[in-house]
């Protein structure tokens, strides 16, 4: 059975919860707003709406969220980015209003499009307290947003006094040649993030790593591995323009396992058999380019990828690498000249759904029935 919630506006990015305590809530973000939903099986309900007063560009997660399913002392907790290049840290309690707590605006953050953001990954209480940012500005920012150091800043008069009463976080930054589109965590590690960037590179970074003296080179110094993606690296250099910028995602049961696409081409890496960067498997998705890789997070040998063309309308396939070489399941949300947007799969168990955003609505699906 399919759910549909409608927001309002257009929704741009849907990211769904992974964090055991919290796997049936989504947030999605449109034109100005962030919303926190509760997905059942037939229903989609609003908990959470914060204002920003732009449209959203990424989300993320933290690992201190909690659904109002598990617990009556529940915890929404995430962070978003807004086209206006600022950051957001978003907060509600169960008996809380909403709190957004802007940072990292002005000229200590991002000058371009933040395109995607993580929270750190691994186990230990700094899963919440960093997150990493990537933008059309070919920069890394690893946020503390616990600093020890309280920064002063401006309050404005009408400020609320929770959010000015907290410190500003402060950003490490790593700087790359390229835009950057992609940033993943691991929940093994807290050590690295997965980046990748507009041209068909893709970079495992230690970003506890100390920097570079020469800060024009400081992702050479935090680069453990670097990958790349043959035919988009090429197209890049010869110039051929390719519609999609590239989305690379982390196999969520395997650190060695990464996934992307690039164009019409995805590419699949194993970094315990590392063939001088290049994937061990590539295939073709979408002849009209790819937008979107994601993970299936409970059935960790599905993927899917969508494409953000309009002239096949809202489709999304969904490969299975047991069998990388058959033709995947495509499955057609919406007719055209509708299209994906965005997309992610749910965390929860059973037959595994997907959440996608086209036009004003979101739209949660399974990818199959009970054999």
């Amino acid at each position: 059975m399919d759910v549909r919630h409608t927001h309002g506006t257009d929704v741009f990015v849907v990211r769904a919860c992974y964090h055991s305590d919290g796997i049936d809530l989504v947030a999605i973000g449109g034109a100005h707003s962030v919303q926190v939903l509760i997905a059942t099986e037939s229903t989609c309900k609003v908990i959470a709406n914060f204002h920003i007063g732009c449209r959203i560009t990424a989300l993320a997660w933290s690992s201190r969220s909690t659904s109002p399913t598990t617990t009556d002392d529940w915890l929404i907790e995430l962070t978003a980015a807004g086209i206006d290049f600022g950051l957001y840290l978003l907060t509600k309690r169960a008996n809380g209003a909403e709190d957004v707590f802007p940072f990292g605006g002005g000229l200590s953050g991002h000058h371009g499009k933040v395109n995607d953001m993580t929270f750190c990954g691994g186990q230990s209480e700094d899963s919440c307290r960093y997150v990493a940012t990537v933008s059309d500005d070919k920069m890394l920012m690893v946020w503390d947003l616990d600093p020890s150091l309280n920064l002063q800043i401006p309050i404005s008069p009408d400020a609320d006094s929770s959010t000015s009463s907290r410190p500003q976080p402060t950003a490490y930054v790593i700087s790359f040649p390229h835009p950057l589109t992609t940033v993943c965590s691991h929940p093994s590690t807290s050590k690295e993030f997965l980046v990748a960037d507009a041209r068909g590179s893709i970079f495992l970074t230690d970003w506890r790593s100390d920097p570079d003296e020469n800060q024009q080179l400081s992702w050479r110094n935090s680069s453990i591995v670097e990958l790349v993606e043959p035919k988009a690296l090429a197209d890049a250099v010869s110039g051929t323009k390719v519609r999609s910028s590239g989305s690379a995602a982390w196999r969520s049961d395997s650190p060695d396992i990464i996934g992307a696409v690039y164009g019409s081409r995805f590419a699949l890496w194993d970094l315990a058999k590392l063939q001088g960067g290049k994937p061990a498997v590539t295939g073709t998705s979408f002849p009209e380019g790819g937008n979107r890789f994601r993970w299936c997070p409970t059935y960790p040998d599905y993927f899917a990828i969508s494409t953000n063309s309009p002239t096949r309308g809202a489709t999304i396939h969904v490969y299975n690498t047991t069998y990388i070489n058959a033709e995947p399941t495509s499955l057609q949300v919406a007719p055209k000249p509708l299209y994906i947007r965005d997309f992610d799969f749910l965390a929860e168990d059973g037959i595994p759904r997907i959440v996608a955003a086209v036009g004003r609505d979101v739209i949660v699906f399974y990818i199959g029935v009970e054999s």
